[in-house]
């Protein structure tokens, strides 16, 4: 039954107090300051009904975003113990529309919650991921659900296929990490060695694209290796012709490291590959460099 059909004789609207000369007065759809009039009268005597469930219905339909809608909305659906697998169905509508909207998905990891059925959410999070890669939303929606109901053991499988088909999707790249280093089952060295030759291979395939290289500098950092395991790859990129500023800033961290126990040599190359950066490969930045070139410098 829509909003309209039910009977509202009983029902004082209690209109919005906007005080006595609001400066600013946001000219509210009518339908919408109907709806909401009734929405304060129900709240005020804790309603919990269809009819005012319907009002939800149609106050969302204004303003999706209205978090204490959706919060009564909440309460309504446990207080008359309504089936809350055709809210997911309602929720999967809305985000249809509304594929980026907060308390849209809040909502829906109140009602999994309340379930304690998380069968439909990995699906249901891929193919919003499969029409929008980095909705951030989704995404955040996805780690609650893997980390709540242990669901690690496929998410490597899914990022892969991601990232096979948009190397530069750096939400994928992130929830890689996510999937590695806060899965409670802690990784080996043997599997961390494995994981930074998986991203050098990615590298390969898009020098400038600076996620992968983010993500293994992510994983050396959490291994016992060394960022000079990067060496031959940054050499190898320059020496073909192939001008990536991720490759030569790597090579400044490695000569950097060099200096420091020492090397003159490494030192003067972190301050060359440093000028080349400020003044040719990465100017956009030359502040960041001309920095850096001063760390080095000041290096006994």
């Amino acid at each position: 039954m829509s909003f309209e059909n039910y009977d509202w004789s009983d029902v004082v609207p209690i209109e919005q107090d906007d005080g006595p000369d609001p400066l600013a007065q946001i000219a509210y759809d009518p339908e919408y300051s109907k709806a909401m009039g009734y929405f304060r009268a129900l709240a005020q005597k804790n309603e919990h009904s269809e009819r005012a469930l319907t009002l939800t219905e149609k106050i969302i339909e204004h303003n999706p975003a209205h978090y204490t809608i959706w919060h009564y909305r909440q309460q309504i659906l446990f207080s008359l113990n309504k089936d809350l697998y055709e809210e997911l169905d309602f929720i999967r509508n809305q985000v249809e529309q509304n594929p980026k909207n907060y308390q849209l998905w809040h909502h829906r990891q109140v009602i999994v919650e309340k379930l304690k059925d998380c069968s439909l959410e990995s699906s249901f999070t891929e193919e919003v991921l499969n029409d929008d890669s980095k909705n951030y939303h989704a995404w955040t929606y996805r780690q609650w659900v893997i980390r709540t109901f242990n669901l690690w053991d496929n998410e490597l499988s899914f990022v892969e296929k991601l990232l096979e088909k948009d190397i530069r999707n750096n939400s994928a790249w992130n929830q890689r990490y996510f999937a590695i280093f806060y899965n409670p089952t802690k990784p080996s060295e043997e599997f961390l060695e494995q994981e930074v030759q998986y991203g050098i291979t990615k590298i390969k395939l898009a020098p400038n694209n600076i996620s992968p290289w983010n993500y293994v500098k992510g994983v050396i950092a959490k291994s016992k290796l060394k960022i000079d395991v990067l060496e031959e790859l940054c050499k190898t990129l320059y020496q073909q012709g192939i001008i990536s500023p991720h490759a030569l800033g790597c090579l400044v961290d490695i000569y950097e490291d060099r200096a420091k126990c020492g090397s003159i040599n490494e030192k003067e190359l972190g301050i060359q590959t440093c000028i080349l950066l400020a003044e040719q490969h990465d100017t956009i930045r030359q502040k960041y460099w001309n920095y850096r070139k001063h760390v080095l410098t000041s290096i006994a």
